[in-house]
């Protein structure tokens, strides 16, 4: 009974291998026979030539400011704040979060109100410094407070520029 199981196994195999797939074999064997991939060569590198500075080629020294500031010269520059003057309650907080509320006036002085972003309200006339980039009051009217502050860029130097708080109407 066993010999019959193995010749059926034989047998069955056999007819498995056929040349069915035969050509379809030799397609894929012979698809590539005549391709040839192609490197590109690598770039040339250019080599790293480093810089030797010298003093004698008239470049400015990279490791020294560029500009000498105001302090080692002794002298205050054209636009920088007086740093010696008490400061006022409303420079401790950013112009952007003060709000101007109402303008009171008697006689000729006007007097702007001004709250402050802990909720107290303050009066503030012409002279009277507010914000944090040393911005005097220039200019009162009933609907604006002029201010020009003045800022220092990167280099050290002090410039002016003109900003406004204008009346808040009610909410």
């Amino acid at each position: 009974m066993r010999y019959i199981y193995l010749v059926l196994a034989t047998l069955l195999l056999t007819a498995c291998g056929g040349d069915e797939f035969e050509d379809l074999r030799e397609f894929v064997k012979n698809s590539g026979a005549d391709m040839r991939g192609r490197v590109q060569p690598p770039p040339n590198i250019q080599l790293y030539v480093p810089f030797a500075y010298d003093n004698d080629t008239g470049l400015a020294d990279p490791f020294k400011p560029r500009k000498p500031e105001s302090a080692q010269s002794g002298k205050r520059g054209e636009n920088e704040p007086d740093m010696d003057r008490p400061k006022e309650a409303l420079e401790e907080y950013p112009l952007e979060n003060l709000k101007m509320v109402g303008y009171v006036s008697k006689g000729k002085t006007g007097h702007a109100v001004v709250r402050a972003p802990d909720g107290k309200l303050y009066r503030v006339r012409a002279g009277n410094y507010m914000g944090m980039n040393f911005g005097l009051i220039k200019q009162l009217t009933d609907t604006e407070i002029v201010i020009k502050e003045v800022v220092q860029d990167s280099a050290g130097d002090w410039s002016e520029r003109i900003s406004s708080l204008q009346l808040v109407d009610k909410e």
